[in-house]
Order: C-alpha cells, then structure tokens, then sequence
C-alpha cells in the first residue's frame, strides 16, 4: 500500500471528513515521525512496531565496476522492528 491508497482508504471509512482533511491528517502523522526520528528518537506504534535510527559507521567500500577502493561515510539509517501482534498475524495464515 503507498500513500496516496491509504488516503483514498481512510477517506471512503471517514466520510465526515474530507478527501483534503484525511491527506492533511496523514502528512501530520507521517511528518512528526520523521522529526523525532531525524532527532535521533525512537516512534513506538503497539502492536505494529518500533521505527528507530541506527548510526553505521564509516567504512572502505569498493566500486565494484572498478575494484576500487572508496571510502564510505559514517550514516543514519532508519532501523524497524516489527510489533509482536504484527508478527503473528503474518505468521497466522500458515503460507510462511
């Protein structure tokens, strides 16, 4: 699911709230998450999972057209972990 069809989703549940309203409220949404998670916190959403930051340190990397070696700077990268209940309902229709 991409954005755009969770709008669409929540806005055809939400009929007392208008297409814009619903697009407002999810931008809100999204938009707070990526500011705590650019200053270096944690979102918790129970039940889904947790979005965090992890630093990966600098490295020699290689270009793999050449073989040569290039150095890789140190980095941020978001880290999820999924929620137990999300877990399990993955893992509850036996197709694993």
């Amino acid at each position: 699911m991409i954005k755009s069809e969770l709008i669409e989703k929540l806005a055809a549940e939400n009929t007392h709230l208008t297409h814009a309203e619903v697009e407002r409220v999810v931008n809100v949404v999204l938009g707070r998450m990526t500011d705590a998670m650019a200053e270096g916190g944690r979102v918790e959403l129970r039940g889904f999972g947790a979005f965090s930051v992890r630093s990966r340190p600098a490295r020699a990397g290689r270009n793999p057209r050449t073989g040569e070696t290039v150095d890789v700077p140190a980095k941020s990268v978001p880290f999820f972990k999924s929620g137990k209940e999300l877990r399990e309902r993955l893992n509850a229709s036996g197709d694993a």
